[in-house]
């Protein structure tokens, strides 16, 4: 893409929508531009800008691993004035992209070890791309649990695609929510993810974390494996909120001289301790 406006957007149709919960909403968008299609390359944990014309832009991770191309998708949740004029797009309307941004989920460096994913509420879209890329390549990893957790039975993301999941051999899904959340029929786990994650006492023994959701969840799960004896290095988040402009030009997400779009979003838990506390 040399030469080309940074600011300048792919311009893709939107094939198929699926509604994860009331208010979040997985699209798969392909090139307008078949040619473009093979040209665009990228890693799991990198993001992209998604834009409605005439609303604006956002910021949301690429939850498709490049095993899975040829088209881009995204998880958001509906939030506002660009998130509300997303969802209100139909199979066949256009939107803008823009990518990929950011650095990714050092995948091959994790080759033999087994990898939990833990993931609360919209947060668990930011660990579909790297989740699915470790399926697509089941033998190079070793055990895998996903830990899904919302905090309602009806806030939950991927339901259908949990089922399959935990039919892979080597995978263990343990899905949780908050108290009070469940149904009558609900047969998972009820209490608060770090909580849950205790309980399930995995042994650190070179293993990777990768978790995202909520700042407060964030932060008690990394009390959470600290007392598990797991070391900073061997957890790993992705942040997105704050940034903006996705190329370090605007200033909204630097802390000092680190920008989350340009030296993020993928942090080890070591790295995300240097931040400021309040960040």
């Amino acid at each position: 893409m040399s030469g080309r406006n940074p600011f300048r957007p792919h311009l893709m149709r939107i094939v198929q929508a699926s509604e994860e919960t009331p208010d979040v909403r997985t699209l798969r968008l392909e090139f307008s531009d078949t040619k473009a299609a093979p040209k665009l390359e990228w890693r799991a944990g990198q993001f992209g800008e998604f834009s409605v014309f005439g609303a604006g832009e956002c910021v949301f991770t690429i939850t498709n691993p490049p095993t899975r191309g040829g088209h881009i998708q995204c998880t958001f949740r509906q939030t506002g004035k660009v998130t509300s004029a997303l969802r209100s797009l139909c199979v066949g309307q256009s939107v803008g992209f823009r990518g990929p941004y950011g650095n990714y989920f050092p995948m091959e460096d994790w080759r033999g070890r087994d990898l939990l994913f833990v993931g609360g509420g919209i947060g668990m879209a930011a660990l579909h791309a790297p989740l699915q890329l470790a399926l697509d390549r089941r033998a190079d990893y070793g055990q895998i649990l996903v830990l899904n957790g919302a905090r309602t039975v009806a806030d939950m993301v991927y339901k259908e695609e949990m089922k399959e999941w935990a039919n892979t051999e080597g995978v263990k899904v343990v899905r949780t929510v908050d108290p009070g959340g469940e149904t009558p029929d609900w047969d998972g786990e009820v209490g608060l993810i770090p909580d849950i994650f205790q309980r399930l006492n995995p042994k650190p023994n070179g293993s990777i974390v990768i978790t995202c959701g909520p700042p407060i969840m964030l932060r008690f799960m990394l009390l959470a494996l600290d007392k598990l004896a797991f070391a900073p290095e061997q957890v790993i988040t992705t942040l997105e909120n704050k940034m903006k402009c996705a190329i370090g030009q605007c200033g909204r997400c630097n802390v000092g001289r680190f920008f989350v779009c340009r030296d993020g979003p993928v942090l080890t838990a070591a790295q995300l301790r240097n931040l400021p506390a309040d960040y």
